[in-house]
């Protein structure tokens, strides 16, 4: 099923992420190198477990954010460099957590750190990582920085235990939902965006149109996840399909199909998701009312409304090459093919 617009045949031979790293090529190869290197520990399991799921793919989405909103603001040095190391070790540090709560045996393709190693030098190592971002906005010695990136993981927390306590509720409301992602995903784009005008020193406004630009861009990112997980591909999403169903992840699918259905469908909803009684035939039903009531579809179109939202943000700046690869990242986001 498909509920979103294909990538033409040019674009995916070389999709708005490939043409946005290689536009900051030397910074992403000086953060990869300081990620390396930041992550060593003379105990062995920390740089071993850790260099795992960070080498285990994902295209660097957010630090990339941080390395390309500071060249776009005019920024010369080299802060973006840790800083962009930062987010990522907080991005992978909650990676590890989230691995753990949900129990997943799988990411980006892999075995998760906590199907080899185990639940508890998962926790740890991710403390680690956590505590090394904690060093890195200390090294950086700004306090605006060091405000962005520790609102951001605290309201990146928050949103991890909001979803904890929703989690298995089929009442859970859109607008809870909303709030939820908001904070567990969107945040850390938001941050890892408003961090380049930061350290430039532009101005409020400048700042604030990066921090919109990153939090509709991370909306539009999770809600496209959340349909992604009932119709790509398992090698494709790096994840097996279904798991959020199997897990009782509340997600706005379910939300959408759940507000819209009988009072049978609700019941099945409840006794699957809530109760986790799932039989056989279960996923099949599930993704008949996801269908039926245009729940994904209907996720899809919010996704894009959010993406617009985050081109509009970048509106005031002048036209260069790394705004259109910001501008093409948010539909690259979105038309995910699946």
């Amino acid at each position: 099923m498909g509920v979103v617009v294909k990538l033409d045949e040019e674009r995916q031979k070389s999709s708005p992420l490939d043409r946005l790293a290689d536009l900051v090529k030397d910074d992403l190869k000086a953060a990869n190198t300081a990620i390396v290197e930041r992550m060593h520990s003379p105990v062995s399991l920390i740089p071993q477990l850790a260099g795992h799921i960070i080498a285990a793919g994902g295209k660097r989405l957010r630090p990339m954010l941080t390395l390309a909103s500071a060249r776009m603001c005019g920024y010369e040095g080299d802060r973006h460099i840790l800083l962009s190391a930062c987010i990522e070790f907080i991005h992978t540090a909650t990676l590890l957590h989230d691995d753990v709560v949900d129990e997943s045996d799988l990411r980006r393709g892999e075995s998760t750190a906590n199907a080899l190693w185990g639940n508890k030098p998962s926790v740890l190592v991710g403390d680690f990582l956590f505590t090394r971002s904690f060093a890195l906005m200390v090294e950086d010695g700004d306090l605006e920085v060091l405000r962005i990136l520790s609102q951001g993981s605290s309201i990146l927390a928050e949103g991890e235990v909001l979803q904890l306590v929703t989690a298995n509720d089929t009442e859970t409301s859109e607008s809870a939902y909303m709030e939820v992602i908001q904070a567990k995903t969107a945040e850390l784009f938001a941050a890892a965006a408003e961090l380049g005008p930061a350290i430039a020193k532009r101005p409020k406004k400048e700042q604030d149109a990066f921090r919109a630009y990153g939090m509709n861009l991370g909306i539009a990112f999770q809600l496209i996840d959340d349909v992604l997980d009932f119709s790509a591909k398992e090698e494709a999403l790096g994840k097996a399909v279904g798991d959020d169903f199997r897990e009782g992840k509340i997600t706005l699918p379910i939300v959408l199909a759940f507000a819209r259905g009988t009072d049978e469908e609700r019941a099945f909803w409840k006794r699957t998701m809530e109760e986790l009684d799932q039989k056989d035939g279960d996923m099949e039903y599930a993704m008949t009312l996801l269908e039926k009531h245009k729940a994904l579809s209907d996720t899809a179109e919010r996704a894009r409304h959010f993406g617009a939202i985050a081109k509009d943000a970048l509106g005031t700046f002048p036209d260069s090459d790394i705004k259109a690869a910001l501008l093409d990242v948010v539909d690259f986001c979105i038309e995910r093919a699946y």
